[in-house]
């Protein structure tokens, strides 16, 4: 029978071939079947005697059995074959860019795919980085890891500018918890030496790019006030703990040098942020309360040093069990300290000499605190309201012109609704006054992702370049329609298209009632009339009433815009004119002769620009035929003119040594003569 079994599955593998993921969920099931049938023969001794005996009739029920387990074998292979299905679907669906922004930013991801694909064909450069790798990291500033780091070292540097302060200052506080202070301490210490590690390997920005060489990241750091400051805040001052003992960290004040970590991580945090006045907020709150608990710690210690109790403006003596417990001491300076620096509150007036000058301090620190908490707390406020302000404003002056001007109230109500509508559903904003600073391939990219559900819609924009979408998006300029306006009237002249962004639009008869067709969101209209399409018998108007339903955004987009744009996409523009020209068809609207006749002339046009153009081409080749004519001719004019003065050079030479030649041969002739 085990045979017989194996036979069996070896038969089932074989008519069904699967990957080798589906084949070992397969041999799984089966092999828990199989086992199964193995304790079920085993464990009923009598069952194969009764198999034996021809006329029991026992095969029947063990060959039932037999199926139905190969048939729960089958179902279970096939739930585990959907459930890889499925989960590779969802696994895909997940990853997969949407194809309209994919088509948008596909050159970019291309590049990029493409040279990950060559990093990984070519394995010894791969082999290399990863080498770099292990020698040397270097950390983007601008990364989210960075900032996650900033975070980190963040919080060591405002627990050692709270708490060291105050364990110098109340003593009980460092002798009762001395472990746990020792225990964070050298925590502390050990994020500090990591940060400067990190910081040596901090890369920077040099003419736009990221700077990744060891040597310059390293004198990047070293060379500036910052590293000097670091390397003193990690100095082993607290070694001196086994001279004076270890309840003296004011030893650990250098750690306080660390401070410009901490406002990075707050300039990084209030840059990232999508509320950063609620942030700055915050931020100024906890800047207050560090100098007011500073100040307290401050109190306390002059308290001790002139002595607990000693006049009415000091500590109460300690000695008092209602002032002897560290809570009580801490609260208690706490509360004096705000008093002081908020100058809300009466205090006990100083006694002695120190006791005014520190007051005097105090509240001179109070008033610029004071001073800065309206100044700031006023500015947030005002920005946060500003938007409001502004739209308020434009509504004010609206309200004033239509009382000035006696409007009716029915349309004045209606405005006002207008303007309601805008600001409830946050439409206020001009997006062009806002996104001005930015470059137009940003501004493309933000109203590209804004707009995206309804640039997908849109039939124009399903098969346009990038280019001419990016031109377009720029172009687009938002307009909102109440109920019952007209947006455009049949026989109006057609100076803009619209797209709807969202509500609903009717194609409505003259009489302004009944309806033709229903236009929703991504619909597009109001093209023909701008296209100039020959053969139109309507011309440049418009072919229908549009009337809104209820409040539609739209985009609106000029002729001028339009023209434009497409003058430079041929493909985009045939796309638009074609569309027209079925409509126009529909709806009986096209001469088809003059459209024939605009046909031939526009072949004939075509013909006389192709001709035109390669005049032009002939031209400019027969211009720089003629430049390189004239650039050799002077050129051989220059060399026979240096071949020229060659040769009168080697003429005048040759002239020279002859003369000289002819007066030394005269010279030889004549002294023989003398001597004689």
């Amino acid at each position: 029978m085990m045979a017989k079994s194996n036979g069996l599955r070896n038969s089932l593998a074989n008519r069904n071939p699967c990957p080798p993921a589906q084949a070992r969920a397969e041999d799984d099931v089966e092999g828990t079947v199989l086992s199964t049938r193995r304790s079920g023969w085993s464990l009923d001794g009598t069952s194969e005697m009764q198999r034996g005996a021809p006329g029991d009739g026992g095969e029947q029920p063990a060959a039932s059995t037999f199926q139905g387990r190969r048939t729960l074998a089958r179902i279970v292979r096939l739930v585990l074959v959907l459930r890889d299905w499925a989960g590779r679907s969802l696994h895909e669906e997940q990853q997969r860019p949407d194809p309209f922004l994919e088509r948008f930013q596909g050159p970019q991801l291309q590049m990029v795919a493409a040279g990950t694909g060559n990093d990984l064909e070519d394995e010894e450069t791969e082999e290399e980085n990863k080498k770099k790798k292990w020698q040397i990291f270097v950390v983007d500033p601008a990364g989210d890891w960075y900032y996650c780091w900033l975070a980190v070292v963040a919080v060591p540097v405002l627990y050692n500018w709270c708490l060291l302060v105050a364990r110098a200052c109340f003593s009980d506080l460092q002798k009762t918890y001395i472990v746990l202070w020792l225990v964070l301490d050298y925590i502390s210490d050990s994020i500090y030496v990591g940060d400067i590690v990190i910081r040596l390997h901090t890369g920077f920005l040099e003419q736009g790019l990221l700077v990744k060489d060891p040597k310059k990241l390293r004198d990047n750091y070293i060379h500036t006030l910052q590293f000097k400051l670091d390397v003193l805040s990690i100095l082993p001052t607290d070694l001196a703990y086994f001279v004076v003992g270890f309840h003296c960290p004011e030893l650990r004040f250098n750690r306080l040098l660390h401070f410009s970590r901490m406002f990075e991580f707050f300039d990084s945090t209030e840059t990232r942020t999508s509320h950063p006045n609620i942030f700055r907020i915050s931020n100024l709150v906890l800047y207050i309360l560090v100098i007011i608990h500073w100040n307290a710690c401050i109190y306390y210690a002059i308290s001790k040093a002139i002595g607990f109790g000693e006049d009415t403006w000091v500590y109460p003596n300690i000695t008092d069990p209602e002032y002897g417990y560290l809570t009580r001491e801490y609260v208690y300076c706490l509360y004096w300290s705000t008093l002081t620096l908020t100058t809300i509150g009466e205090t006990p007036p100083p006694v002695r000499d120190e006791e005014y000058l520190f007051v005097i301090f105090d509240f001179l620190i109070g008033v610029l605190i004071f001073a800065t908490i309206v100044g700031n707390v006023g500015s947030m406020i005002s920005n946060m309201n500003a938007t409001r302000a502004e739209f308020q404003a434009k509504v004010d002056a609206i309200k004033h012109y239509m009382q000035f001007r006696k409007v009716s109230k029915d349309m004045e109500t209606k405005v006002i609704k207008w303007f309601d509508y805008l600001w409830t559903n946050k439409k206020a904003v001009d997006e062009r006054e806002v996104l001005k600073n930015l470059p137009d391939k940003l501004r493309a990219e933000i109203a590209i992702n804004v707009h995206l559900e309804t640039l997908k819609k849109v039939r124009i924009f399903q098969d346009c370049e990038a280019g001419l979408l990016v031109e377009l998006v720029l172009k687009l300029r938002p307009q909102v329609f109440s109920p019952g306006d007209y947006i455009c009237r049949k026989g109006d002249i057609g100076k803009e298209m619209y797209i709807i962004k969202e509500g609903k639009l009717a194609v409505v008869a003259d009489d302004g009632t009944t309806q033709y067709a229903l236009l929703t969101a991504g619909g597009c209209f109001g093209e023909i009339s701008i296209l100039n399409i020959k053969g139109s018998k309507m011309g440049n108007r418009r072919t229908a009433n549009i009337r809104s339903l209820g409040y539609s955004d739209l985009f609106c987009l000029s002729k001028e815009d339009l023209m434009e744009a497409v003058t430079e996409y041929p493909d985009a523009k045939k796309v638009l004119e074609d569309r027209g020209r079925e409509i126009l068809i529909k709806e009986g609207l096209l001469d088809e002769s003059a459209a024939e006749e605009n046909m031939e002339e526009k072949s004939v046009e075509e013909k006389l620009d192709r001709l035109s153009l390669n005049m032009d081409t002939l031209h400019a080749r027969f211009g720089r035929l003629l430049t390189e004519y004239n650039d050799a001719q002077m050129k051989l004019k220059q060399r026979i003119t240096v071949l020229e003065s060659m040769m009168r050079q080697q003429d005048l030479e040759d002239f020279f040594s002859d003369s000289s030649d002819s007066l030394l041969e005269d010279e030889e002739k004549a002294l023989p003569g003398g001597m004689q």
